[in-house]
């Protein structure tokens, strides 16, 4: 198996990719690679056409998904099979959006329920006036309702959310200044509700709620977590416990418990598009055949670019303000997920794992690292979104400026420019692919979040790896910890100088 396997790896790395310049000859080029998906929020283009994608690639990619059982491991995603084997459990975060084991999209149903109750009940004021909440979380517990407050929650939020994620008291304290002790709630999201950034921060909270005159400081917290019985213990109400299951990682949570920050500030009928829009794509995903699935294909053209044209990167650049999370969103998503170096049955990978994926917000990008893109040593291939409707209410100049970069930079990295001058030209054939959404709401937003992490499934089981442990972010922890208790001897000179030059040591 490994040896065939390596053998179609190879196939896939001899072949000689025609420019994007000669791939654009071909007459059909832009329909086969470029497709809308009416979905909940609106239409969503995917276009992968400035991609090297092309038949003998997508030959070789299709034999090697059938070697690695793609069908039938995104069967036993949905179908709630112990699909992470490093952990024993399932990944189900799509019975969350409605999709998946029956008996899982019950449960999740039920404990979407309760945490509908509770956010209608804080917004008919019956936890008395509640204007702030300062969401407490790190990781997957943090990005997720950062990316989605700041993308749908800028203006005319039912309660204004503050997502503080760094251990650093100054993240925390900037929330404090913004908010009233006295109609301020306190979401402490923690899967385990043990992580030390987060606990730590929760503790100064509710420090600052007593300080502030609130009597009953615990009776302001709302613990969205795995573990309830450690909430509780903690000293949370059991009442204002939103569980969500042991099976839905982290950085996949978003769609259950750990959204209750989106849903107090849209309202329940928001969320319920968020999860509706996830589900859009969790149906395409599974029905429609890999040779036009746009999450395959994605997937598809990511491993042409790291295994078989050497590319160590990738760069993701929203145009749009409101999307300036998603960058530092993928990049979670994607690391940690497929940032592995053996296989899902323990070997060594023999072949580079995920791109360091990277980014920013057009058009403040172009005047900081696109000269790299355009005229560096880098091939680099770059994904850009975009929204047709803007944001705003100015004229609309300003969002046609917008657009008009956005999609100028694409055909830019393809075609390049020559030039006498060497300094002056462009070599071109830099892939890019784009993403344009009709209009940016808790839907689209769904559906994007749900792509990207079914892109990132594919790209695992193509490689062979499981996506949804993250055991390389522990032994840093563990020495942080081990410091922390005044223990962790044998440290490298460098260590501790460094641990005593900051008057911790020890």
């Amino acid at each position: 198996m490994a040896e065939a396997l390596s053998k179609l790896w190879g196939e896939l790395e001899s072949i000689e990719f025609p420019t994007l310049s000669e791939l654009f000859a071909v007459p059909d080029r832009l329909s086969r690679y470029a497709r809308d998906l009416e979905l909940p929020g609106g239409l969503i283009r995917f276009d992968w056409a400035k991609t090297h994608l092309f038949a003998d690639a997508e030959r070789v990619l299709v034999r090697i998904a059938a070697a690695q059982n793609l069908v039938e491991k995104r069967r036993q995603l949905f179908e709630g099979e112990t699909i992470n084997n490093t952990e024993g459990r399932a990944a189900e975060h799509t019975a969350q959006r409605g999709v998946g084991s029956p008996a899982s999209v019950v449960e999740a149903e039920a404990l979407h329920e309760r945490m509908q109750g509770l956010v209608e009940a804080i917004h008919e004021g019956l936890l008395g006036e509640v204007k702030s909440l300062i969401h407490i979380g790190i990781g997957g517990s943090a990005l997720g309702p950062a990316l989605a407050i700041d993308a749908l929650a800028r203006e005319g939020a039912k309660v204004a959310v503050h997502v503080v994620s760094n251990i650093d008291g100054c993240a925390l304290e900037a929330a404090f200044k913004a908010c009233d002790p006295a109609t301020t709630l306190i979401a402490v999201a923690s899967k385990t509700f043990t992580t030390t950034e987060t606990m730590t921060n929760a503790a100064s909270a509710i420090e600052w709620l007593s300080e502030g005159g609130v009597d009953d400081p615990y009776g302001r917290v709302i613990a969205l977590t795995a573990s309830p019985d450690k909430a509780v213990e903690w000293g949370v109400d059991d009442t204002r416990v939103l569980p969500f299951a042991e099976s839905v990682g982290g950085r996949y949570s978003l769609w259950s418990s750990i959204g209750f920050p989106v849903a107090l500030a849209l309202g329940f009928d928001g969320f319920a598009a968020f999860l509706e829009g996830g589900a859009a794509i969790d149906r395409h995903f599974l029905e429609t055949p890999l040779e036009e699935n746009v999450v395959v294909r994605a997937a598809f053209a990511d491993l042409v670019y790291t295994q078989a044209l050497g590319c160590q990167t990738r760069a993701v650049f929203a145009y749009d303000e409101r999307l300036t999370l998603l960058p530092d969103y993928l990049q979670q998503l994607e690391m940690e997920s497929n940032g592995k170096r053996v296989t899902a049955d323990g070997h060594l990978l023999d072949r580079p794992s995920a791109p360091v994926t990277w980014g920013g917000v057009g058009t403040d990008a172009q005047h900081a690292v696109f000269q790299l893109l355009h005229q560096g040593t880098h091939l680099i291939p770059v994904d850009f979104l975009a929204v047709k409707m803007p944001g705003h209410d100015l004229d609309p100049i300003h969002h046609k400026i917008l657009l008009s970069n956005c999609f100028a930079q694409g055909a830019a990295l393809m075609a390049g420019k020559a030039s006498d001058d060497p300094a002056r030209a462009y070599p071109g054939n830099r892939p890019s692919a784009t993403i344009l959404v009709d209009e940016l709401n808790a839907a689209t937003l769904g559906s994007l979040i749900a792509f990207h992490e079914h892109r990132t499934f594919v790209s695992a089981v193509m490689l062979g790896i499981n996506p949804f442990d993250q055991f390389g972010v522990e032994l840093g922890k563990a020495i942080a910890k081990q410091i922390d208790a005044g223990g962790g001897d044998g440290f490298d000179p460098s260590t501790e100088a460094l641990l005593a030059a900051a008057g911790i040591g020890v």
